[in-house]
């Protein structure tokens, strides 16, 4: 399950090397939706968090699909209790991806047990030129 989710962020190793000039208010933006929608995973809404994802997103899985396996990725970690912005990096460009506007967000998570995790939340720029999510991976 963990597969399927982050084929749809690519190789985000060599992000930082594609990374471009924002336009103004960019990357705030992009983290406030970013922000909202680890929300709706933190709260389990998984339906609701693959209706709110970019068109790209939305077709590279179903919903069903989409459920099942960020319910598996999420599980074994249980609640979350804090998440600290580790980083924010624009870019034009992502290998695997269409090029478009995007801001590949890292998170370290504490979820309840004392367990932690890197979450990488990709919001993009979408056709109607609003930001919504086109990528999630937890490791």
């Amino acid at each position: 399950m963990r597969k399927i989710i982050s084929v749809l962020l690519g190789s985000l190793a060599a992000a930082s090397a594609f990374a471009q000039q924002p336009e103004p208010g960019a990357v705030d933006t992009a983290q406030s939706t970013a922000q909202h929608w680890v929300g709706e995973i933190d709260h389990a809404q998984y339906a609701q968090s693959w209706d709110e994802a970019a068109q790209l997103f939305r077709k590279a899985i179903s919903k069903p699909d989409w459920e099942k396996a960020v319910a598996a990725a999420r599980a074994p970690f249980g609640a979350v209790e804090k998440r600290e912005l580790l980083s924010a990096t624009y870019a034009e460009q992502l290998p695997g991806s269409p090029p478009g506007k995007y801001v590949v967000i890292q998170y370290r998570a504490q979820f309840a047990g004392g367990k932690s995790a890197i979450e990488t939340v990709t919001p993009m720029k979408d056709a109607d030129g609003n930001w919504r999510v086109s990528g999630y991976y937890i490791k």
